[in-house]
């Protein structure tokens, strides 16, 4: 995609996105909903048209100059979050239903898709016969029987319970792998994208915002609305004099930023450590960890893997979160001295 718009009512639903998609990769298209990432999948399928920008497959121009391929001349195969299986095919018409040639390359296609997600048992069953993940197997290998270059899926894992979607979004993961097409992902869910993403691009009010490997995205945010959409955050308020900011754990450095800038320290829950041996001995900083602030348990919730502690801080009043592995919940009121991981929080100038 190149500098792709798409305009409703004036207003740019999608805003000068560009975005290439490799085979073999997977990348997800990440955002709240509303931010404009099924209108960018509908536009390279051929299903809406873009106001400004070009499409490319394989370097083919299939949009834009005044060339529009219709989606069936794109080679893209299609997943949706419904799987838009036909009710009157039984699962071998389904996923026969693209395929061309003789009827026994076109069996010998289906067999071997079937098998590779495990229905080939169920070719004779119609749609209303399967649960909603054997359903969405049947979609994902329907979608890739013409061996599409391109495999653009639409939130298709959310009609599905928590515990079968690990499975099927592991099992599609395999076969995409296997076919080797380029694939994008749209997912309003940040777990999903990090399971199943090769690069991750970050999607709000229409632009394309921040695009990397998983791993950089989570942990370099870009700004403090990307920090916290893959996890909760704590936030601590400031003012710079000198390339520091002053806070109940210390001095944060805050180079490049002007004096008397206001800024935010953003702090993941995880990283918010609670120094039990420290309790009652005071504020002794160390290297890593700074000095040691004094807040009163608010709360405390055991959330199955790890309990979650709210804290009110002795500093200011401020309310912050932190992730304890395993039970532990302490009773209102108890006081205790916190640490963060230096290392693991974000200074943005307050916009």
């Amino acid at each position: 995609m190149q500098h792709i718009t798409r305009r409703f009512g004036g207003r740019a639903v999608v805003d000068d996105v560009s975005l290439s998609v490799l085979p073999g990769q997977v990348t997800c298209l990440l955002g709240p909903s509303g931010c404009g990432k099924s209108t960018t999948l509908r536009i390279i399928a051929g299903v809406d048209r873009q106001d400004e920008g070009r499409v490319l497959v394989d370097g083919r121009l299939v949009a834009g100059d005044g060339v529009f391929v219709p989606p069936e001349g794109r080679s893209i195969g299609l997943m949706f979050q419904d799987f838009a299986l036909f009710p009157h095919l039984s699962v071998e018409g389904n996923v026969a239903f693209g395929l061309t040639g003789p009827r026994a390359a076109r069996r010998a296609r289906v067999e071997d898709l079937l098998a590779r997600v495990d229905m080939l048992r169920h070719i004779d069953d119609f749609p209303h016969q399967l649960s909603g993940g054997e359903q969405q197997r049947v979609a994902l290998a329907r979608a890739l029987a013409p061996r599409p270059e391109i495999m653009l899926m639409d939130e298709p894992f959310s009609g599905l319970d928590n515990r079968l979607r690990d499975e099927i979004r592991d099992q599609t993961l395999e076969v995409l792998k296997d076919e080797g097409a380029a694939v994008l992902l749209v997912t309003h869910e940040p777990e999903e994208a990090m399971r199943m993403a090769d690069e991750i691009a970050l999607m709000r009010n229409g632009k394309i915002v921040q695009s990397g490997a998983p791993y950089n995205i989570y942990n370099s945010p870009k700004d403090r609305e990307a920090a916290a959409f893959f996890s909760d955050i704590n936030i601590l308020r400031g003012k710079v004099q000198g390339a520091l900011t002053d806070t109940p754990f210390g001095q944060f450095l805050a180079p490049g930023v002007a004096d008397g800038t206001e800024v935010e320290i953003i702090i993941r829950p995880q990283h918010l450590r609670i120094d039990f041996d420290r309790a009652g001995r005071g504020p002794n900083p160390t290297p890593s960890e700074g000095v040691a602030a004094r807040a009163f348990v608010e709360r405390a919730r055991f959330m199955g893997k790890e309990s979650l502690v709210e804290f009110r801080m002795e500093f200011d009043g401020s309310v912050l979160k932190a992730s304890v592995p395993s039970v532990f919940l302490p009773k209102v009121g108890m006081p205790l001295w916190l640490m963060i991981r230096r290392d693991r929080c974000f200074v943005f100038p307050v916009r």
